[in-house]
């Protein structure tokens, strides 16, 4: 298994999928749209699911479906990686959610049943933090760069500073952490819908950073670990263009999973350089990107454990 990216996953099959009020307030991503009844929109969020998951089967990433369970209602369940992540020496760590309805997602039966197939050796456990109204929302809240041990993090709501020294320091990582902001001078709520980091690339929204000293700080660390940098502009970012994930397949290979919007937001000249590191793998998520905020990338939990 690749240590930079991996070709297993988690996804998570919502029972319930629909506009998240706890969170409206703090993603600036989400429209709360009348376009349908509810069974119809959790029926369309259902398809779009469905269709990556098959697309990501067939270009070869092991995809471990779990199912979200009826009650309590979790709007956001397919959403995992704000709540958990698995890492290559065996360890997962458990985050603390800023809404209430986001903490339900934390279910002890996904952690054994992910455990089945694969070898947990520890957990470490940040839940303890929302006690104090201070959350770390997973790979929303944070980017890695594997290869040098880097988390890059703009600050926010559900991106806080302790937390965040309190990860790096029991996962080895060195914090970069700078603040990200829309138009109208929002923080951006989650760290991956304006930065990912690839093995051979990065693509960072510049413009949504705006104190040039941190500009430059990103730019430095991702030029000193040799990244080709693909800048996004704000539109860029607000189609998802940002949240995309370097996933690898069964042969080993890099591929950039992204939604279909993301894909046509893209222009060509950005394409061309992705291409020449990674295969690119998209699927329509238009119903799950404007009712919930989220992207292709919130919806995968990569799992770097070793199988069994």
């Amino acid at each position: 298994m690749n240590r930079l990216y991996t070709s297993h996953i988690m996804m998570v099959s919502p029972a319930n999928f629909g506009h998240n009020e706890q969170t409206a307030g703090t993603n600036l991503f989400q429209i709360n749209e009348a376009i349908g009844d509810p069974d119809t929109i959790k029926q369309m969020a259902l398809d779009e699911f469905h269709g990556f998951v098959d697309e990501l089967r067939k270009n070869g990433v092991t995809v471990n479906v779990i199912y979200d369970s009826p009650v309590p209602i979790k709007p956001d369940a397919i959403f995992p990686n704000n709540w958990i992540s698995f890492h290559e020496d065996g360890t997962l760590v458990l985050y603390p959610m800023y809404s209430e309805n986001r903490r339900w997602e934390r279910r002890r039966s996904i952690i054994d049943l992910i455990g089945e197939s694969y070898q947990i050796n520890r957990e470490i456990d940040l839940s303890h933090y929302e006690s104090e109204d201070k959350f770390l929302e997973g790979t929303g809240s944070m980017v890695w760069d594997k290869d040098t041990k880097k988390c890059f993090a703009c600050l926010s709501m559900r991106t806080h500073d302790e937390v965040l020294h309190d990860f790096c320091e029991k996962m080895g990582y060195q914090l970069i952490r700078f603040e990200s902001s829309d138009d109208h001078g929002n923080p951006i709520y989650h760290t991956n819908v304006m930065f990912s980091i690839s093995s051979k690339y990065a693509i960072v929204c510049l413009d949504s950073i705006r104190l040039q000293q941190e500009k430059e700080m990103i730019l430095h660390h991702l030029e000193e670990a040799g990244k080709e940098i693909i800048t996004i502009s704000m539109s860029q970012m607000y189609q998802f263009c940002g949240n995309v994930m370097e996933l690898g397949n069964d042969k080993g290979e890099s591929i950039l999973a992204m939604s279909e919007k993301a894909y046509l937001s893209f222009f060509p000249e950005q394409l061309e350089i992705i291409e020449k590191y990674s295969k690119i793998v998209h699927a329509p998520l238009s119903t799950i990107e404007k009712l919930s905020g989220g992207g292709a990338r919130c919806m995968i939990a990569e799992i770097f454990l070793q199988p069994k």
